[in-house]
């Protein structure tokens, strides 16, 4: 089982994919990010049904950021079968869209988010997103898992 805390990005744009990981690799975080492209294979990944090797290596991630509109199954979808699983229900969710409809802010709350981002254009700023995330969400947090 991986000893490295893993950050899980479900993403399926690659603009937005390549973005986060040049954050990640400027920043301070020293977190595994894990990347998966939809809904589903999110899922499968989360709940140990994806490629064995891939979860074994990795491990359960302390830190989830989803975006809203994915293939196969909508971000609003994956959070309500992370809310929904035992083994998930307590895993830190934060919403990182480019969304910031107030239905969209709302029904992510409704559904168990712990946080909602809307993503930086620019990419200083979302730099700073990404180190406040990890700054909170992988040093101070004590997580219930």
């Amino acid at each position: 089982m991986a000893t490295k805390k893993v950050v899980l990005l479900v993403e399926d744009n690659p603009d937005d994919v390549a973005l986060t990981q040049r954050a990640f690799r400027r920043s301070e975080v020293t977190s595994k990010l894990v990347v998966m492209r939809d809904g589903v294979e999110a899922l499968d990944y989360l709940h140990g049904t994806a490629e064995p090797a891939e979860r074994e290596e990795h491990g359960l991630p302390q830190l989830v950021l989803l975006d809203l509109k994915l293939p196969k199954a909508s971000g609003l979808e994956v959070l309500k079968r992370i809310r929904s699983e035992a083994s998930t229900r307590h895993l830190p969710v934060v919403m990182l869209t480019s969304s910031d409809a107030r239905s969209d802010i709302q029904e992510s709350y409704a559904e168990g988010a712990n946080s909602f981002i809307r993503k930086p254009v620019d990419f200083d700023q979302f730099l700073d997103v990404v180190n406040h995330l990890s700054l909170y969400w992988l040093r101070i947090n004590v997580p219930a898992l």
